[in-house]
């Protein structure tokens, strides 16, 4: 084993990437740490041992580790669990390009990991994790034909930018195209984007292309360097004398049973032909030749079911199912499927159906991501599932596999530029698609299922939106795009191709190229035929429902907002959250407050989240004269009462208007602690921390404004009392010799509060 270290770099508008081999997991078939800036990923390739199966054996790994960036899993065992969906979603980036590469016949077991080993949250790992995962293929022994460059493209302020910040991408880059292929052409897309004109995106696609040359260029130089001698495979034939004896014998019944349009009828019927052939030319079942002829006769069949099916639809023009290139697939559409769900849709089109449904929630309920990215939260997001049943089969229902998972991200990155913002709509949104059935394209179904239940729950989306799948059948020079691909289709044909957006212009696009030989003549054609799709099921939707509609579920919690004073937070939130929590439980809402002093308000019952909104306003308002109160009294005095008008802020009741046109002794005659009473304030004085209140009642103060309540109150505090009487000099304020009757000497004297007594009085 050999200690040499090799390295090679190559810039991609002005941006390093280098390949490095030899030093790190050398036990591997092949090791490559992959490098821009501080983000470094290190990507193996190993082959195992040889299996006795029809289908390649590949498996891809990423498998994220949360000290690359300097965190620790925030789990309870506070380790990494099962692969998130970040990393998932970077693993069928790696597959796609890669799969359709490998030879025919290679059957070892072949796994490729990519474990970020340093983040720097410039440099998204996605990129180098696909570049890195072809170039140790390269090095390695495992047969990989040709190396598979990738790179980002973002519009950023109206420009494109190769490789564009993490922190760019995330402040609203109106595209985010992930393009993976060879020297010789574009493999794979993945892209969201806020309404892209088709031109556009073939423009970043073109200077894709040009920066995945130079990173195929690297990766050939360092397999030159440091790569091993390749293993030989043996590639399985299909015997030509086989092929034209089971076309003669069986050609015309399997060319009959591939025209039957039902899918389950059709599958059944080819099935039929299948054994008959298999069993016909595979010879004695206890013979020692009989594994080796039905391997062989099976070959045969399946090329010659692939040349029937794509020779009728490139040269007759006739699909399965017997549409015509564009047509699409009868469309069924209902809203309000589920009556006490917050928003559901069943969208139908052919043998492909999609049940959408939405759950609306607090802010509180958004998904936290525990990722090595630096998004930390997101308030909408999609979930795809595909039952067994969906294809007529019995299978285990495990959780979401990793289809399931890109086919949401998928159908979610279409939805994300039409949902509002924040400020206009404070919920969380969920939105679940179930496949109830598939025939092809059901991702694109979920896409226009998702729009659907959107606006059935009064989610005021920007635009509608939907989706298609295009496919392609192309012998020689000659091609045939096809519109609405079924699964047979998408099974034979040479491209897969989903198209997501407005009316405007294009949301999500999603290209998986099975052959080398695609130019952009083809997808310029293909996105204009989508387009013209694309326009048609907006239009079908449209019959349904135009429009979101106007009002919330009625079983959607409601939610109300207002602003505060940032330094009112302390006030409501209280000490150690008493009073926040006195709050959600009187009213039975929920409150979400941000440091900006937004509060949201959340409640079953609208009422209740309209009161609650109110109290909130009059515990942080500033206290203005003329506001209008519904107190409770905490104490009363010998000079009136004082009564709460929020928390922390009271405001004084005198005593001589606690019962207007009349004389109390005491405040208690009429009022005790603990009582309500309607005030309204009629002196603010800022300086003093006082405030005047008389009752809401008071004939004095009906129908008064601000201004008068003001001279109201200015008037009252310089008017003497009316049970002191006069005070100048002439009052007779009786004897003032020691016949006076002052009443007894003892401790039983009422002698009053002691602010009220004379200072200057001398004291025996």
């Amino acid at each position: 084993m050999s200690d040499a270290v090799t390295r090679v770099s190559v810039e991609i508008e002005g941006k390093e990437i280098s390949f490095e081999s030899g030093k790190l997991a050398k036990q591997a078939s092949g090791a490559v740490v992959v490098q821009m800036g501080d983000t470094m990923v290190l990507c193996t390739a190993t082959a195992g041992n040889l299996r006795e199966v029809d289908f390649l054996p590949l498996t891809v790994d990423v498998e994220e580790r949360m000290y690359a960036a300097g965190k620790i899993p925030g789990s309870f065992f506070k380790r990494e669990g099962r692969a998130g969906e970040k990393a998932t979603l970077t693993a069928r980036l790696i597959d796609r390009p890669i799969r359709p590469l490998f030879p025919k016949g290679w059957r070892r077991e072949t796994q490729l990991v990519a474990l970020p080993m340093s983040v720097d949250h410039l440099h998204p790992y996605d990129i180098l994790a696909m570049n890195g995962a072809s170039a140790a293929l390269m090095v390695s022994d495992i047969p990989f034909p040709a190396p598979v460059g990738a790179v980002r493209v973002g519009k950023i302020d109206g420009n494109f930018v190769v490789n564009p910040d993490e922190e760019a991408l995330l402040e609203g880059a109106d595209l985010d195209l992930i393009v993976a292929g060879t020297e010789e052409a574009i493999l794979m897309v993945e892209a969201g984007a806020n309404e892209i004109p088709e031109a556009e995106i073939l423009d970043a696609l073109d200077i894709a292309h040009e920066n995945i040359k130079k990173l195929c260029a690297a990766q050939r130089e360092l397999a030159e360097k440091a790569g091993k001698p390749k293993v030989a495979v043996d590639i399985p034939v299909v015997h030509e004398d086989l092929y034209q004896q089971i076309k003669g014998s069986h050609g015309s019944a399997l060319d009959t049973a591939t025209q039957i349009e039902d899918k389950l009828e059709r599958q059944a019927a080819t099935t039929a032909v299948e054994e008959q052939i298999l069993e016909h030319y595979s010879g004695p079942v206890d013979s020692d030749t009989y594994a080796e002829y039905r391997s062989n006769a099976l070959r045969a069949f399946e090329k010659l079911e692939k040349a029937l099916i794509r020779e009728r639809i490139a040269v007759q023009k006739k699909r399965p199912d017997g549409r015509t290139a564009d047509q699409i697939r009868p469309i069924s559409i209902e809203v309000d499927v589920a009556p006490r769900t917050h928003g559901s849709a069943l969208f139908t089109r052919g043998q492909t159906q999609a049940f959408s449904v939405v759950a609306l929630g607090t802010t509180r309920e958004e998904m936290r991501l525990d990722t090595l990215g630096l998004e930390t939260t997101k308030r909408y997001f999609h979930h795809y599932n595909f039952p067994p049943f969906s294809v007529g089969e019995a299978g285990f229902m495990r959780g979401p596999k990793r289809r399931d998972i890109g086919h949401g991200a998928l159908a979610e990155r279409a939805l994300v530029p039409m949902i509002p913002a924040q400020e206009d709509f404070p919920y969380t949104i969920r939105v679940v698609s179930d496949i109830l059935e598939s025939n092809g394209s059901s991702s694109m179904a979920s896409v226009c299922g998702s729009t659907l239940s959107l606006m059935d729950a009064g989610v005021p989306i920007k635009a509608p939106v939907a989706g298609i799948a295009m496919g392609l059948i192309k012998e020689a020079d000659d091609y045939i795009i096809l519109t609405d691909i079924a699964g047979v289709e998408d099974h034979l044909g040479d491209m897969d191709f989903k198209v997501a957006g407005t009316k405007d212009g294009i949301t999500a696009l999603q290209m998986d190229i099975k052959i080398t030989g695609v130019t952009f003549e083809i997808m310029r054609d293909a996105l204009a035929q989508a387009k013209v799709a694309r326009e048609f099921i907006l239009g079908e939707m449209n019959k349904v429902i135009e429009t979101p509609r106007a009002e919330l579920s009625k079983y959607a919690p409601g939610i109300s907002s207002v602003q505060i004073d940032p330094e009112k937070i302390g006030l409501l939130i209280g000490k150690g959250g008493e009073t926040i929590r006195a709050l959600q439980e009187e009213f039975e809402s929920q409150i979400d407050v941000n440091d900006e002093g937004m509060v949201l308000v959340y409640a079953a019952d609208r009422e209740r989240g309209d009161a609650l909104v109110d109290r909130i306003r009059s515990m942080t308002k500033e206290v203005e004269i003329g506001d209008e109160f519904t107190g409770k009294v905490v104490k009363t005095t010998t000079f009136g009462a004082f009564v709460e008008l929020a928390k922390g802020t009271d405001g004084l009741l005198h005593i001589s208007n606690v019962a207007p046109g009349q004389r109390i002794a005491t405040v208690e005659e009429v009022l005790n602690k603990g009582d309500e009473v309607e005030v309204k304030v009629v002196e603010v004085d800022r300086e003093r921390g006082r405030i005047g209140l008389r009752l809401a009642s008071d004939p004095e103060i009906q129908g008064k404004n601000p201004e008068e309540l003001q001279a109201i109150a200015a008037a009252e505090s310089t008017r003497s009392r009316p049970d002191r009487g006069p005070r100048d000099r002439d009052r007779d304020r009786g004897p003032r010799n020691g016949d006076r009757d002052r009443g007894p000497r003892n401790g039983d004297r009422d002698r009053g509060r002691v602010r009220d007594r004379d200072p200057e009085r001398p004291r025996s």
